[in-house]
């Protein structure tokens, strides 16, 4: 049954934000502002050193650079508003500019999905067929698929985004959100929802599932490889060179997994808040980190970048203590 409301039509979204940390929000738009130029700047560090150093032209490092491309995108959909927001009182956006950052948001937060299976896809290929690794993962194959992810992504979220244009919003305009997503436009709207519902559970629990089980079993297979190795050298530049790769997978198919496969159309708003910060601030946080402070290639190829005179500091975690060095 639809709900009553008047008919006059909503044209803009007020985004709740934080609304029971008022009193911080310049220290909000402080921190939130560090994260992101650090993602930012983390990202385009790595696409430096990727494009400049001849020995990362492999598949694994252009899967990285691609990563790191989607990941400023991504940030820069839903971050620059929550920044301007903290700074305004009103904190409105319009209904169709709602709808373009949830659309982005979703077709950039799917083609991460399907870089992060290709990923996972090559390590299989490289780890389990490491002889006919070349033969298969050559140059054209690798830039298509990272342009399939793309594509891919870009029309993931279409069928979603038409459905809710053409609903009513004729009621409330709050969302108890920090950004535009499609679960809380849907449920703004002034008539019967649960056919958009389920269109919304059935294409995200499609993606993320089917993704994830790809990267589970390319995973179960690698380990199952790798455990039959006998050199314990070998085991362990395997596993090294998996490990970015899972905690990156685990991070953001865990946090989106919690936000969009849910047996309930919403939990508590503080709920909504905190997982939606997790995918789309803190994981995106994280993965210059992963990829860039941990990569031991990525590491040596980055002091070549820097300046003859640097500090660095070296952690000794089996004597618990905290050397600086210099270096001339």
């Amino acid at each position: 049954m639809e709900r009553i409301f008047n008919h006059s039509r909503v044209n803009e979204i007020v985004l709740q934000g934080f609304p029971t940390l008022q009193h911080f929000h310049f220290l909000l738009f402080a921190i939130l502002l560090i994260i992101y130029l650090f993602i930012i700047s983390g990202n385009a560090v790595i696409l430096l050193v990727i494009c400049r150093e001849s020995a990362l032209h492999s598949p694994m490092y252009f899967f990285i650079a691609a990563l790191s491309c989607f990941e400023i995108c991504y940030t820069a959909v839903t971050i620059p508003k929550m920044l301007a927001d903290l700074l305004d009182e009103e904190k409105k956006i319009s209904l169709n500019g709602c709808l373009v950052q949830a659309y982005f948001l979703h077709a950039l937060g799917a083609a991460e999905c399907y870089i992060l299976t290709i990923m996972a896809y090559d390590r299989y290929l490289a780890i389990c067929k490491p002889l006919r690794y070349s033969s298969i993962m050559t140059t054209g194959l690798y830039v298509n698929l990272v342009a399939t992810c793309l594509i891919g992504g870009i029309l993931s979220p279409v069928i979603e985004t038409i459905l809710i244009s053409r609903l009513p919003f004729c009621g409330p305009n709050r969302i108890e959100n920090v950004f535009c997503d499609f679960p809380p436009l849907i449920s703004l709207a002034c008539t019967d929802t649960r056919l958009y519902i389920m269109v919304e559970f059935i294409v995200s629990s499609f993606i993320i599932l089917l993704t994830s089980a790809f990267v589970f079993f390319s995973y179960t297979r690698i380990i199952y490889i790798i455990l039959r190795i006998k050199s314990k050298d070998g085991r362990r530049k395997a596993f090294s060179t998996c490990g970015a790769h899972i905690m990156v997978v685990t991070l953001f198919f865990g946090s989106i997994g919690f936000m969009y496969i849910r047996v309930r159309k919403s939990y508590s708003e503080d709920y909504d808040r905190v997982v939606g910060l997790t995918y789309a601030v803190f994981t995106p946080l994280a993965n210059p980190i992963i990829y860039g402070l941990r990569n031991e290639e990525i590491k040596r190829f980055l002091h070549k970048l820097l300046p003859s005179e640097q500090f660095l500091c070296t952690c000794q975690y089996g004597s618990s203590r905290l050397v600086v060095k210099m270096q001339k």
